[in-house]
């Protein structure tokens, strides 16, 4: 793909994430984020007064910036990435995350994107953006 190719407006792919306790769990051993929310039920429910075990926010920025490098692949690089966190989420939620070009600069090939993840019923739950750059 070339910057030529795109337009503002264009779509990013999208792309389903379903966590399950198994992908929590090996996901925060692996940043050794040890809350409780992200693998005990009963403390999450109880403790902390979610309705359920929590999708860690940083787990939904590692998807989100997927978006983004998946699309551009081999033809660019990643310049910028920001994500923030408004709303939680918990197993059993499909999350969706996407995106689309707000802004392209031709003389520096670099395009901007408006990121999201999205719930099942469609609200923005982690707002975001990047900045690529093209090779062409």
């Amino acid at each position: 793909m070339q910057i030529s190719d795109i337009k503002v407006g264009d779509e990013l792919p999208s792309r389903d994430h379903d966590a399950t306790n198994l992908s929590l769990f090996l996901y925060n051993a692996a940043i050794w984020n040890g809350h409780r929310i992200h693998y005990d039920e009963t403390y999450a429910k109880e403790g902390e007064g979610h309705p359920g075990i929590v999708i860690d926010g940083p787990l939904q920025g590692d998807w989100l910036s997927q978006c983004p490098l998946n699309w551009v692949g081999e033809d660019g690089q990643l310049l910028s990435f920001n994500y923030s966190n408004r709303q939680a989420s918990m197993i059993g939620d499909t999350l969706t995350s996407g995106g689309k070009v707000t802004e392209i600069d031709l003389a520096t090939r670099e395009v901007t994107v408006e990121l999201f993840i999205k719930n099942a019923q469609g609200e923005i739950t982690t707002p975001g953006g990047a900045k690529v750059r093209f090779n062409k």
